[in-house]
């Protein structure tokens, strides 16, 4: 059961059933007859001039998130937290405008087309998100003419409006200002308005649908139309539907949640009648069967309103063949298409929590394995051309065209839901690099009142440009809600409230209204390896920090100035466990270290790392950048002394300028280089030997400090005398090339 009032379980929503009661009440019949009348819709708001932000308890009260059963930690309520001036605000800040000033005729008028609604004068969004062809029609179920008497276009519209009124719903449970919530009752009732005038047309097979084009589409999915023809129906859905959950769950919207429930009702009726192969084809089909959460929308809607009726139609949506295969632990995902398949893998949680059947937990797990880290870039993205590669490959899978950002969104939210189940950091290790580095980073420094102006793709290869823009596209769409929402996981808490987790070393005050306690993070991080936590409260509470897993210079944890005795293990949680009193002060002392991180295929290519943060090269060279850095590597296995620090995150080797990848800067760069490690070296001293290389492509020197660093002088040279005697007996280093290493070792002076 959760702590705070404004959760709901899912055993407390099937047993009170009080909110089934009013979602239901305006649901339509699951049969698919036409009979059932379609929520009634109210006119859209007038706009309501700006207003003071209501207050944080008001916003609480309207809360209607659910902790599921299998859960052992669960997120406080976004109006909990506010966030500080940070790395992470620069891009919130410039995606909060965006959603301030952006009209909501734009986001409706595809819809209202569509319908045959007047578009008041707007123009549509634009990109993928396009009126569509002149000669297009509303065609129902049964009416398309077929594709080589018609003519189509922007086939996807209308999964941007569901994304932009997700972005308004988390934006005002994160601000409290009345904009966003003017702009959730507008776009709510705007598509209530549209959903009503569809069902009058009596083309549609059920009056719950709702698209911003004819059902026909989804009729065609099921005869096996492939991408071209049309082109993901269910994705768009999904988004509608996701947008509509989010503005009940956030905003409190109960006509969200009715138009939700109905447009559930539509989906069971057309897939509840179809044979279990027929769907797995269906869901096979690339682009055309990508359905995004659609599982997890309806696992959302049957946890809100208890219609179990609800768990069943998203396991409709199982593919079964990855399931199988995921839950086994073979991996089947080379070729696959990453952001067509990740997005499911939630909805499999969330059904295992409704139904516990290990199945689902199994193959998300294991899914989760298979992409983290082997097929995982630097900056937490992964795929090339959006496909997945082979396992344990990524120097091997760099391409022209990597790392669609929607792919790390969807990552970040099985990552967060797989740490509910199982408190595991590594989930939140990956957690911060691709919510850091990717998320943040795919915003660019810039302000507009039209254009996100977010990554598609956030490329890897020698010379690339972040793909900025995207009005219109899945990444546009995802990124809208990516830069409103990165208080929700800085801190968690368990579920029976003995505990505190501080995930994300962001500035922050969490205020836990139920244990009484306030907690102020004061930090410069991820540029700073330190951050201040005061905590205002009284009682016993464990106090769980995330210990970085770039960590190589200690972490070290003060409480009112006394050191503390912790098990501070790099990738781990590190537990202050006492009896607090108001005005406790914790200090965390962690400093960065700059190192290079080969890849998993390929220990030549290898990333720049500070702390946390991934330092891309400025270059606009096509090949990758050589650089010879082992003479520079201090005791500790870093390489502070190589580079200068300019500030700001920024730092120079040589000519090269390194920029921090959450910078939003608009430049060519190399997200990696190739290292070029001729000789043996120590500190500076060259000792003439080769740097022999075994088979695989590691070299003696990789060997040497392939640990990361050594605690003292007497380790080092201990490693060095082990190294030489393994490359000796393998006949890759003579007996005297292994002498001349030593004395070179003996020698060095390394800080």
């Amino acid at each position: 059961m959760p702590v705070h009032d404004s959760t709901y379980s899912r055993r407390s929503v099937l047993r009170l059933g009080a909110l089934a009661a009013g979602a239901t009440a305006g649901a339509v019949a699951l049969a698919g007859s036409g009979a059932a009348a379609a929520p009634s819709a109210a006119a859209p708001a007038a706009f309501v001039p700006a207003a003071p932000p209501v207050s944080r308890g008001f916003l609480r009260s309207l809360d209607r998130s659910v902790t599921l059963d299998g859960w052992t930690a669960e997120p406080f309520p976004m109006s909990d937290v506010s966030l500080a001036p940070s790395v992470a605000t620069r891009s919130q800040d410039q995606m909060l405008h965006l959603a301030r000033v952006y009209p909501v005729d734009r986001v409706l008028a595809v819809f209202r087309r569509n319908a045959g609604l007047d578009t008041k004068g707007a123009s549509a969004p634009g990109g993928w998100e396009g009126f569509g062809h002149a000669n297009e029609q509303p065609w129902g179920p049964d009416d398309y003419p077929g594709r080589a008497n018609t003519q189509t276009a922007n086939l996807l519209r209308g999964h941007y409006g569901g994304h932009f009124l997700s972005m308004v719903s988390l934006a005002y449970a994160s601000t409290g200002e009345t904009v966003f919530r003017d702009k959730v009752d507008q776009i709510v009732a705007g598509l209530g308005e549209v959903q009503t005038a569809l069902a009058a047309t009596g083309r549609f097979s059920h009056p719950g649908f709702l698209a911003a084009y004819g059902e026909w589409q989804f009729s065609q999915l099921e005869k096996y139309a492939p991408y071209g023809e049309i082109w993901a129906p269910y994705y768009t859905c999904h988004k509608i539907m996701a947008g509509l959950v989010e503005a009940h769950r956030l905003a409190g919207s109960d006509q969200a949640l009715e138009i939700a429930t109905s447009m559930a009702a539509w989906v069971h009726s057309r897939l509840s009648v179809l044979p279990q192969a027929q769907l797995d084809r269906m869901w096979g089909i690339y682009i055309a069967g990508e359905y995004g959460g659609m599982n997890e929308v309806l696992a959302d809607i049957a946890s809100v309103t208890g219609d179990d009726t609800f768990v069943g139609t998203a396991r409709l949506f199982d593919l079964n063949t990855l399931v199988d295969a995921s839950a086994a632990g073979t991996d089947t995902l080379n070729g696959k298409h990453a952001n067509q398949h990740i997005p499911q893998f939630p909805g499999y949680l969330k059904v295992h929590d409704l139904t516990g059947e290990e199945r689902y937990l199994r193959a998300v797990e294991n899914f989760w394995g298979m992409v983290v880290p082997g097929r995982t870039y630097a900056h937490g993205g992964h795929g090339e051309g959006e496909l997945f590669g082979p396992p344990n490959t990524v120097a091997g899978d760099i391409g022209a065209r990597n790392a669609e950002t929607c792919g790390t969104y969807n990552m970040l939210k099985l990552g967060r839901l797989l740490f509910f189940h199982t408190l595991d950091p590594k989930y939140m290790e990956f957690y911060e690099r691709g919510l850091l580095n990717h998320i943040v980073g795919s915003k660019k420094n810039t302000q507009s009142d039209t254009n996100p102006d977010v990554t598609y793709m956030y490329g890897v290869n020698p010379g690339t440009r972040r793909e900025y823009g995207n009005t219109g596209t899945c990444c546009g769409g995802t990124g809208l809600e990516n830069h409103v929402k990165y208080r929700d996981s800085v801190y968690f808490r368990a579920v029976d409230g003995s505990a505190l987790y501080v995930n994300l070393y962001l500035a922050s005050t969490l205020t836990w209204e139920e244990k009484g306690f306030e907690v102020v993070q004061e930090t410069q991080y991820p540029k700073v390896g330190a951050s201040r936590l005061t905590v205002n409260g009284s009682g016993q509470l464990d106090l769980r920090l995330r210990v970085p897993g770039w960590v190589r210079k200690g972490f070290t944890v003060r409480v009112n100035g006394a050191v503390q005795e912790l098990d501070a293990v790099p990738g781990t949680y590190a537990t202050v466990s006492r009896s607090w009193s108001p005005g406790d002060v914790v200090e965390i002392d962690m400093p960065l270290s700059i190192r290079a991180v080969p890849t998993i295929d390929n220990p030549a290519v290898q990333s720049i790392e500070n702390g946390p943060t991934v330092l891309l090269a400025r270059s606009a060279s096509r090949e990758y950048l050589k650089l010879s850095l082992y003479a520079h590597v201090g005791l500790d296995g870093t390489l502070d002394g190589a580079f200068t620090d300019l500030g700001d995150g920024y730092f120079r080797l040589g000519s090269t300028t390194f920029e921090p990848a959450w910078s939003g800067d608009d430049t060519q760069y190399h997200m990696y280089v190739e290292r070029s490690e001729p000789r043996v070296v120590f500190a500076g001293l060259d000792s003439g030997v080769t740097n022999a290389q075994r088979p695989n492509g590691t070299s003696f020197l990789d060997v040497v400090w392939g640990d990361g660093g050594f605690a003292d002088r007497a380790a080092f040279l201990a490693k060095v005398q082990r190294t030489v005697e393994q490359f000796t007996a393998d006949g890759l280093l003579s007996r005297r090339d292994g002498q001349k290493v030593l004395v070179t070792a003996g020698k060095a002076r390394l800080a």
